[in-house]
């Protein structure tokens, strides 16, 4: 079942209906309804099921970057376009330690610069260890709308917070973690597996990206 609108959907996303109702010619209302029915679109929330074991995706999105970092951490960037789900999941078991606000700039997320973006950056304890984690807003992007503070117990796949229209999520994975993912990706938040564990133990990474 689909959950319309997502939780932390502005109200005045209802006055887009408002010319549907009320224009007369057939041509425009048609045009009306459109356009209300794409904005309403982007703050759609859908259930979704974990395709396998591993790291979840945050987000729905297109992977811009995957490297290795000089500590040995990998860091994943995907970027959310105005179609994509925006509402954000938590990748695996955690508990939020620390979650701050930063204001800053509303460059397009896919930017080289778009670093200096308003963030909002989470850090949480796992059962892989600390999984840090960065929300971007982005050009159209004005807000981001966590649904959980410091402190609390988030299960996997749970929905934690909402960024409005287009933006970007960074992950920086705990040690021992390697992504099953690639530039060019593009993983469904809840539902993908973007990560799992490496060495001799670790899970069967087939279950990632379709």
């Amino acid at each position: 079942m689909n959950a319309l609108p997502a939780r932390g959907t502005p109200w005045w996303i209802a006055l887009f209906w408002v010319p549907a109702a009320v224009v007369r010619p057939r041509v425009l209302r048609l045009l009306a309804v459109l356009g209300a029915g794409a904005v309403t679109s982007f703050f759609r929330d859908p259930d979704r099921t974990p395709r396998g074991e591993g790291l979840l995706a945050a987000a729905d999105g297109l992977v811009r970057e995957v490297e290795q970092r000089e500590d040995g951490r990998w860091f994943v960037s995907t970027y959310l376009a105005l179609y994509n789900v925006h509402v954000g999941r938590m990748p695996c078991d955690a508990t939020i330690v620390s979650q701050e606000h930063f204001e800053g700039e509303h460059r397009m997320a896919f930017d080289s610069n778009a670093h200096v973006n308003e963030r909002l950056e989470w850090r949480m304890e796992t059962e892989y260890g600390d999984l840090e984690m960065v929300q971007f807003s982005g050009a159209a992007a004005r807000r981001i709308v966590p649904y959980v503070g410091v402190g609390t117990r988030v299960r996997r796949g749970e929905r934690i917070g909402l960024i409005r229209f287009g933006s970007r999520v960074d992950l920086l994975l705990p040690r021992g973690l390697r992504p099953t993912v690639a530039v060019g990706d593009r993983p469904r938040g809840a539902q993908d597996v973007i990560a799992v564990p490496d060495g001799p133990h670790a899970v069967d990474s087939s279950a990632g990206v379709a």
